[in-house]
């Protein structure tokens, strides 16, 4: 049977997932930290606490929030997500795939975890697991712009024009006013002519 602190909890929490989807991260954070001072280890308020810092690029607090959450429970996939997504973000990638394959471990199939984990592995130099793994979160969540841009970025590096360029286009039929996209594309175009006047000559 639920006590009434519990389903008074549930509804704060719901009520806190509501306003992160909205973007209201500090409206979210003000509900959590009112959960966490009477429950100071509820591991899923304090998953949410680190997801908001992270939405609001506040990684030292997320970073603090996602290590408290492995404390209590060293199977939080949140948690591990946090701590690989900060890693990548530094460019610590031993670390990030490491935090990230837990985590893709713990949540298989998770397609922004996979594309995390897709990142950080063709970054970190192996690049024919980090492409895999990026056509893999792509397939199931076929309509991210995010995943559609970084694996765009990376058949750009491998110099697979066309495909760079398909991957944008549909990234931006998704997203108009990306201007990452766009950036993204126009180099792609650039370094494309570029390839093309060499070979002529």
């Amino acid at each position: 049977m639920i006590s009434p602190h519990d389903d008074r909890t549930a509804g704060q929490l719901a009520e806190a997932e509501r306003l992160k989807l909205e973007a209201r991260h500090d409206e979210a954070l003000v509900i959590l930290e009112g959960i966490l001072a009477d429950d100071p280890k509820n591991v899923t308020a304090l998953e949410e606490v680190a997801d908001n810092e992270l939405s609001l690029e506040r990684f030292d607090r997320a970073l603090a929030a996602a290590e408290q959450v492995l404390r209590l429970d060293p199977k939080s996939c949140e948690g591990h997500y946090i701590l690989g997504f900060i890693a990548s973000h530094e460019e610590r990638w031993p670390e990030a795939v490491l935090s990230l394959r837990e985590a893709n471990r713990i949540d298989p199939n998770n397609p922004e975890i996979l594309r995390c984990l897709g990142w950080a592995l063709f970054s970190g130099g192996n690049e024919p697991e980090g492409v895999v793994t990026l056509e893999r979160a792509l397939n199931l969540e076929e309509h991210n712009p995010l995943t559609l841009c970084d694996l765009g970025v990376v058949y750009l590096q491998l110099r697979e024009f066309t495909k760079a360029k398909a991957l944008f286009h549909r990234a931006l039929d998704l997203d108009p006013e990306n201007i990452r996209v766009k950036e993204c594309l126009e180099v792609t175009e650039r370094m494309e002519n570029e390839s093309n006047k060499r070979v002529s000559e």
